[in-house]
């Protein structure tokens, strides 16, 4: 077998070496140790990817959270707009009107009203089983004051003077939310305790205001400390406000970083169209987890919350009203990581990804003839964009992206929306590729292209 020379290492001039002679011994085993050499590293950058495309799915349910928590507590407008549907809430509203009434009728004292009456009647000369039946009116008496205050303090919780109010108070203690999350006993919102309390003072006062009009000078003696409505209670909100606290330290970055970890796995991994599937895939599956969390955490809370306390009707509409946004913000992650597994797929070898891009292919190229029959033909411009298809189309989707990343709070409407004008643009840059027309013919002596021949003589 012939020897085999190694390349000669670059020298200058007669000073260079001569080549190193291999047997053919040493030729495989050289080829060999490359070979195992490729492998290996091959299987570092498989171990190295999974293990940055693990960190990122661990990451990821967090830095939702994170974000979420980050924004309700840094913007106002965003808080109020959480917090504002409760106030037109039906199931929050009798809450309310219930509390108010029972701590409005408990100031008035029913039993000493039938008994001035009993003596009324008894001075007034009345026989005394009329005296004594007037103590019966108690009852009566009791359920009809129930009855007025109750309509008069409904009227007030469904005006809309209630709603203006609970969104004013919500915007000038918007500080507020911090306190909870730090465990402070100052603002309007705070946290006492296991229970966090919200101070409903300005709509008492118009309540008692009214009642006072409408005859029930009692209920100006409501006392300061009946002001406050108690909105969750827990006796794992210590931990809780532990858990925020570091989420709201790390809320900037920490999704930062999972971008980054889930962007160096795909590209480190050799297979990078594959580790992008993978990566789709698995974010989906972790919001999916994040959903079942938030339900089984809504499950866990309304178990917390005594009846007493607050109406199961209620404390669902406020757990469902705080975390809306996040399972927005879940779901609409959860659609674009689909999107995103689903195009990787799609722009794979398989054989249902060939024959969706050969049907795609065929009806934008169908559309293109059509157009070109009609005389409105791209020409030159239709080639360059058929050279460059791949560069448009990566421009379009990049586009596409840059577009959600812009969106202020993008929901699965907007997402879809972004998908299907991305899909649109592109249909239409097929099209136009396709009309380009035939290619012309070239000219004798044009540059590049050899002449014809000149016909021999005579």
């Amino acid at each position: 077998m012939a020897p085999m020379n190694t390349p000669a290492p670059p020298g200058s001039g007669g000073d260079a070496e001569p080549p190193v002679v291999l047997t053919a011994e040493e030729g495989a085993e050289y080829r060999r140790l490359r070979k195992a050499a490729s492998v290996h590293h091959r299987r570092t950058r498989y171990a190295g990817a999974s293990v940055l495309l693990l960190l990122a799915l661990l990451l990821a349910p967090v830095s939702v959270v994170a974000v979420w928590l980050n924004e309700e507590v840094t913007d106002t407008d965003r808080y109020v707009q959480t917090v504002a549907p409760l106030a037109k809430d039906p199931s929050v509203q009798n809450a309310v009107t219930d509390r108010l009434t029972d701590r409005v009728v408990a100031e008035v004292d029913v039993d000493a009203v039938t008994k001035s009456l009993g003596d009324a009647l008894a001075k007034a000369g009345a026989p005394q089983a009329v005296v004594d039946k007037s103590q019966a009116l108690s009852g009566p008496l009791r359920a009809a004051v129930t009855d007025v205050v109750h309509r008069i303090v409904n009227r007030v919780i469904t005006s809309d003077f209630f709603a203006q109010a609970w969104d004013a108070a919500n915007r000038r203690a918007h500080a507020a939310v911090v306190n909870v999350l730090t465990g402070s006993d100052k603002g309007a919102l705070r946290a006492e305790g296991d229970t966090v309390k919200l101070d409903l003072g300005t709509v008492i006062d118009q309540v008692k205001q009214r009642l006072v009009d409408a005859g029930f000078e009692k209920a100006s003696a409501i006392p300061s400390v009946d002001r406050q409505i108690t909105l969750f209670q827990s006796d794992e909100l210590s931990k809780a406000q532990a858990g925020m606290r570091l989420l709201d330290i790390v809320g900037t970055w920490l999704p930062v970083l999972t971008v980054l970890l889930a962007g160096l796995a795909v590209w480190t991994n050799p297979a990078h169209r594959t580790m992008l599937l993978v990566a789709g895939v698995g974010v989906a599956v972790m919001m999916v987890v994040l959903l079942v969390a938030l339900a089984v955490a809504r499950r866990l809370y309304l178990d917390a919350v005594p009846a007493s306390t607050l109406p199961a009707d209620a404390a669902a509409s406020i757990y469902d009203t705080f975390v809306r946004f996040l399972r927005d913000s879940t779901r609409t992650l959860l659609v674009v990581a689909v999107i995103t597994a689903l195009a990787a797929f799609l722009y794979g070898p398989s054989r249902v990804a060939r024959g969706t891009r050969d049907l795609a292919r065929r009806g934008t190229g169908a559309g293109g003839q059509a157009l070109s029959r009609a005389g409105l033909r791209t020409g030159s411009a239709g080639r360059w964009l058929d050279t460059h298809r791949s560069w448009t189309n990566g421009i379009v989707i990049g586009g596409g992206v840059l577009a959600l990343l812009l969106w202020n709070f993008p929901t699965v409407g907007a997402v879809a929306l972004v998908v299907g004008l991305v899909l649109v643009v592109m249909a239409v840059l097929a099209v136009l590729a396709a009309a380009q027309g035939p290619a012309p013919r070239p000219t004798a002596g044009a540059p590049g292209r050899a002449s014809p021949p000149a016909a021999p003589a005579g």
